[in-house]
């Protein structure tokens, strides 16, 4: 895997791996919570009426996207000072039981992501699905996040993330509960299903002690990190009076520690056919396949019974020129294998009850630079929230 660059700290996205080539502050607090919150809603308020001039540019500089189609048949009376009240895309439909979303610019340490952007992501969202998954706190998304649902006034609930580093003695994880603490303050859990602590934590720490064994030594030591994170998180949500937001964690498929499920409410693997050199015929059956036999599995041996999601799943649909390897398997990386993999998954394990997040919302081009290949291609909608030249099936 390319080294990643050093500007670049506490990635919020999912790194690949060699699994995946495999197989795949409170006295003042108060005070700043109401200033902040006034401030809040005159963003909020100059949000709507931004959302309202991007989307009618689009309209006009963008009549081939199926977004700009969808604005330009919006009915009359319409209102772009209202972020809930926006077009709908009757090309989107629906059908996913959940996404998995990094809001654009949400890395460390430029941070360009803004509340605007942020509306008119979980509009194009709410569209598709009403449960959404982050991977990280860095860069204020999990306010961005809950503010612009609550702007929307859309059906959507979110996992909240906090992806710790394996290196750094708890800074990344605790800057980051910090982050998660005062949106949960400022906007409260009604929105909020979850909180997890970890993504591929076990399998970067014991691929960097050059093991293989979740449950080896190596997985232990990682285990003896994660576990307090994971009760802390518990005990901050607990003392803001909310109990209910569960805790989890996330991790590769195959490198799940068992202390570690056996102390969360619930676990998210990644699975990805693509990784495990699959051809596109066989990626949905093969996808559910070992969500069934390895982690479905492994969690009904567990004492508290951990519920299980995909945490990932999807198809790229292109490569770029850095460490390109389009053929990472039998089959292309494309947009017609993207559908093929929507319409023999989605339906299905919908139909199955199999909780899963759909891999991804966007493209992310910075994922091109610095890990390069099919990284930058797993998006819905390219990185100008363009429907790529897919149909949504009905679920």
């Amino acid at each position: 895997m390319p080294v990643p660059q050093p500007n670049y700290q506490n990635i919020e996205a999912p790194r690949n791996s060699d699994w995946l080539e495999q197989s795949q502050k409170a006295s003042k607090r108060s005070r700043w919570i109401v200033i902040g919150s006034v401030i809040t809603l005159v963003v909020l308020i100059a949000a709507g009426v931004a959302v309202g001039v991007t989307l009618s540019k689009k309209n006009s500089n963008n009549s081939s996207s199926s977004s700009a189609s969808a604005a330009a048949g919006a009915p009359n009376g319409t209102n772009p000072d209202d972020p809930s009240n926006f077009p709908k895309d009757t090309a989107l439909v629906k059908s996913f039981y959940g996404i998995a979303y990094t809001p654009l610019g949400s890395q460390l340490p430029d941070c360009g992501n803004n509340l605007t952007e942020v509306i008119e992501d979980i509009q194009l969202l709410s569209q598709l699905t009403s449960t959404i998954r982050l991977y990280g706190a860095d860069c204020n998304q999990s306010s961005l996040v809950l503010a612009a649902i609550q702007a929307t006034k859309v059906n959507m609930s979110v996992y909240l993330g906090n992806y710790p580093a394996t290196d750094d003695n708890g800074a990344a994880y605790t800057r980051q509960k910090g982050e998660i603490q005062t949106a949960l303050q400022q906007y409260g859990g009604a929105n909020v299903l979850g909180v997890t602590v970890g993504n591929e934590f076990i399998l970067d720490y014991i691929t960097e002690q050059g093991q293989t064994d979740p449950n080896g030594s190596a997985g232990q030591a990682a285990a003896a990190m994660l576990i307090p994170w994971i009760s802390d998180t518990r005990s901050m949500s607990s003392s803001m009076g909310l109990s209910n937001i569960l805790v989890g964690n996330a991790d590769a498929g195959s490198y799940f520690n068992d202390e570690v499920l056996s102390a969360v409410d619930y676990g998210m693997s990644n699975v990805h056919p693509w990784f495990a050199n699959q051809s596109i015929n066989d990626a949905a059956a093969w996808t559910a396949n070992f969500f069934n036999t390895t982690n479905l599995a492994l969690a009904s041996t567990l004492p508290n019974k951990p519920k299980m999601f995909i945490a990932e799943t999807g198809w790229p649909t292109g490569s770029s020129s850095f460490n390109a390897n389009p053929n990472d398997g039998p089959s292309l990386a494309s947009v017609d294998n993207l559908q093929i993999f929507i319409d023999d998954f989605a339906c299905q394990a919908t139909k199955n009850g199999t909780g899963y997040f759909f891999f991804e919302f966007s493209d992310e081009p910075w994922k091109n630079t610095t890990y390069g290949g099919v990284e930058g291609y797993w998006g819905l909608f390219d990185a100008n929230k363009n429907l790529k030249n897919i149909t949504i099936p009905p679920c």
